[in-house]
């Protein structure tokens, strides 16, 4: 059974977990209920007792439902929190599985966009309940699939490779990139898909440079930025 008025994580890996937007959390008393959908803990039919929604990253995309029929039952809470006006946030992966439940387009990036890269916020950041104010010079990204903006929906920041990194629909943030990050999860993330940093010429040893360069500097504006999300869950 859920706890009351917890907000529900999905998470699609092992070594991506909600990391810094638990710590809000945490901060605010905000129980939380992390589903492994990928262990085979099955999906709740309802809501029924959530503040909020969290999406997080993986390596599967959108459209593998018959590999990991999951992705079906959480769609479906998606559509639910949406028309609810629920706090939801989705993290690349996430941010894809609730551009696509909105209606946009996903589809294959021209190359991976993996590693310590800029992202330039858009003029609607201005004035967003999560990003107004903040400045977002370099996070971490680690995706091979892209989206269109949502209908609607209000494009928050961009990347040279990537014209929509983030939008606020109603109650909902889609962020493509990752600003949820430790070190240790950077770390974890790097182990668990070697492939990945081949792909996008990247070693172990250079990402950790990067991520020495860039961590502290992220995790003050995810603290920023993921507190504000925590202050809007009821």
């Amino acid at each position: 059974m859920m706890e009351p008025s917890a907000v529900l994580i999905f998470e699609h890996a092992p070594s991506e977990e909600p990391g810094y937007i638990a710590a809000a959390l945490r901060r605010r008393g905000i129980p939380c209920r992390r589903l492994l959908g990928y262990a085979g803990e099955p999906i709740p039919a309802t809501l029924h007792g959530a503040a909020g929604l969290v999406i997080m990253g993986g390596p599967m995309n959108v459209d593998e439902e018959k590999r990991y029929p999951f992705l079906r039952g959480e769609k479906r809470l998606i559509e639910l929190a949406l028309a609810a006006r629920l706090p939801t946030l989705g993290v690349c992966l996430g941010s894809q599985l609730l551009a696509q439940v909105l209606g946009a387009r996903v589809t294959k990036a021209i190359r991976p966009e993996i590693g310590w890269l800029p992202v330039t916020l858009l003029p609607a950041a201005g004035s967003d309940p999560l990003f107004g104010g903040v400045a977002v010079p370099v996070v971490l990204h680690w995706h091979g699939d892209r989206f269109d903006c949502p209908r609607g929906a209000a494009p928050l920041a961009r990347s040279a490779l990537t014209a929509c990194q983030a939008f606020r629909y109603g109650a909902a943030h889609g962020l493509l990139f990752h600003m949820e990050v430790s070190p240790r999860a950077v770390e974890a993330m790097a182990t668990a898909f070697p492939g990945d940093l081949a792909a996008a010429g990247l070693t172990r040893q250079s990402l950790a440079r990067q991520t020495q360069t860039h961590a502290s500097t992220l995790r003050r504006m995810a603290r920023t930025v993921f507190s504000r999300w925590a202050a809007r869950v009821r």
